[in-house]
């Protein structure tokens, strides 16, 4: 196994563990042939079809046609593009792909399509993730839209029902390409995703970030709307998609803001495609995009966008202190002109506490967090200071935080942070409120931005949170994939390729092969293969 060393040794514990060894001996004579197959075909069709940097960007990402490529040559070329790669298997959680993006790592899918999916699959597979994604890295634009899409997706808020719908994608990737799965269990799995989607009442943050890099770097297209040229990943790596998507069945609309708002179907050919005037337009649009987030808007707006989603955030304070949690309810107070009129937002537990991504604590608050905004303390007793503002402050003792929207807070300062016997009133009504929690104060709130503040911390404090296995349904389809290629037939593709490698293919040879083939009605790839080197040779 090779496992790709200096790719992984960037990535922090959280996003390392996604990683695993690219099992290079592991692919069939006919995964090999599968590969060759497309690559052949793409290169042909897309000479002329492509962004100009398609071809040169294959050598230059250490992708050839004859073989599958191994990820340590490609990250001996990726690394003069200022990327790597690593291997992964299968759907790995959104946050997790966009921040490696963000980074400059491509997650590249370790397995490869079957041969029945050759035209179109929609489980992520080498031939995607790497002749896909890697050859437009030889524009230095495109490739830094990559990472700043990246950061977008990262920062970009989900929700629960994202979760629903991610499983159940994974899950439907792995089943079409499992060979033991029958007709009935792909209907289930489509059933699952249909169910999901139907399931999320509105549309996260997350979903328009996603949506955003489908319609660019998986689906796009560049240049004049009447004779566009392809760029994103999923039409370089797709020879159906290659070869419907400049058809007059597909519809074509300049890019825009608009495509966060239209949904996609992975499990066909994409009706509508949107096309870039050039890279430099992207940008404009990503950054129109940016603009839409809580991690930009902060305030009221990202305080709901939090609590709606259920899932856990974090809120950037006026400070610079980042606090990480639950949002779960907080109170509207008078219109401000800073875009916050909250006075109070109220955090579940556990809560982190970080700055600038790292963590200020050895482990993380189990209770709830209390963040008061635009506060004045009205001094009672000792502690005199404002909280989070002060950073190291010491004091403890009775207090009162009082402000101008009829917030009162009572309560002692037991720590840095912690504030216990709390109590309070709003607009003079008695105020539910934790007895013991961490309590900040802030002027306003910049932003609130998706996941924790410090991942790393948070993964090592929790564990697996997102419930990800490292591939296992994904291995076991793929040794499915093995077994169901007969000892013999794998001899024949080893035999024919030693053939075409060697530039000495023998015309008797291959035409025993080819009648030998007759026993294996279904497996056409190889009578291609044969047919291929027959041709040119005399009968």
């Amino acid at each position: 196994m090779v496992l790709i060393g200096t790719a992984v040794a960037s990535l922090p514990p959280h996003l390392a563990r996604y990683v695993v060894a690219q099992d290079y001996q592991a692919y069939t004579p006919r995964d090999h042939a599968v590969w060759r197959h497309i690559l052949g075909r793409l290169t042909a069709h897309l000479k002329d079809k492509a962004h100009r940097s398609y071809l040169e960007g294959l050598a230059a990402a250490g992708i050839g046609l004859e073989r599958i490529p191994s990820l340590a040559d490609m990250n001996a070329k990726l690394a003069r593009l200022g990327w790597s790669a690593v291997a992964v298997r299968g759907f790995i959680p959104p946050a997790v792909f966009t921040e490696m993006q963000a980074r400059g790592v491509l997650a590249i899918a370790e397995d490869i399509r079957t041969h029945e999916h050759i035209e179109y699959t929609p489980a992520p597979d080498i031939v995607h993730e790497s002749a896909g994604h890697a050859p437009i890295l030889k524009d230095a634009r495109y490739a830094e839209y990559l990472k700043r899409c990246g950061v977008a997706g990262f920062k970009a808020i989900a929700s629960r029902e994202d979760r629903a719908v991610y499983e159940a994608v994974r899950h439907l990737s792995v089943v079409k390409e499992d060979p033991a799965a029958s007709p009935g269990d792909v209907r289930l799995a489509e059933a699952r995703l249909q169910t999901a989607r139907a399931g999320r009442g509105r549309i996260s943050e997350s979903t328009r970030a996603s949506r955003l890099y489908w319609w660019t770097a998986e689906y796009g297209l560049v240049g004049p709307l009447a004779d566009p040229r392809l760029y994103g990943a999923g039409l370089l790596s797709s020879i159906g998609e290659a070869s419907h998507c400049l058809t007059a069945a597909v519809e074509k609309a300049p890019l825009s803001l608009a495509c966060v708002e239209q949904d996609f179907d992975i499990t066909r050919m994409q009706p509508r495609l949107f096309v870039a005037r050039d890279f430099d337009h992207l940008f404009e649009v990503l950054e129109a995009f940016e603009a839409t987030l809580a991690w930009k808007r902060g305030g009221d707006y990202g305080l709901e966008e939090a609590r709606l989603a259920g899932t856990v955030n974090h809120l950037l304070l006026s400070d610079g202190l980042e606090v990480t949690g639950q949002v779960a309810r907080w109170l509207q107070g008078p219109p401000r002109a800073d875009g916050c009129s909250a006075l109070l937002a109220i955090l579940e537990g556990p809560v982190a506490v970080s700055r600038e991504g790292v963590s200020l604590g050895p482990e993380p608050w189990p209770g709830p967090a209390l963040v008061a905004f635009g506060a004045t303390l009205a001094p009672f007793g000792p502690a005199l200071a404002p909280f989070g503002l002060a950073g190291e402050l010491p004091g403890s003792g009775p207090f009162t935080l009082a402000l101008d929207g009829g917030l009162s807070i009572q309560g002692v300062r037991a720590g840095r942070h912690e504030a216990r016997e709390l109590r309070g009133s709003f607009q003079g009504r008695p105020l539910d409120l934790p007895a013991t929690a961490l309590l900040f104060q802030s002027e306003g709130l910049p932003g609130v931005a998706g996941g924790p503040a410090d991942p790393e911390a948070w993964d090592r404090w929790f564990g697996a949170q997102d419930g990800f296995s490292a591939g296992e349904a994904e291995t076991l389809a793929r040794r499915r994939k093995a077994e169901a290629l007969p000892a013999r037939l794998g001899a024949l593709y080893l035999e024919v390729a030693g053939m075409r490698e060697a530039g000495r293919p023998d015309p008797a040879r291959l035409r025993s092969i080819q009648r030998e083939l007759g026993q294996y009605p279904e497996d056409w790839l190889l009578l291609r293969e044969v047919g291929e080197l027959l041709d040119p040779l005399p009968t």
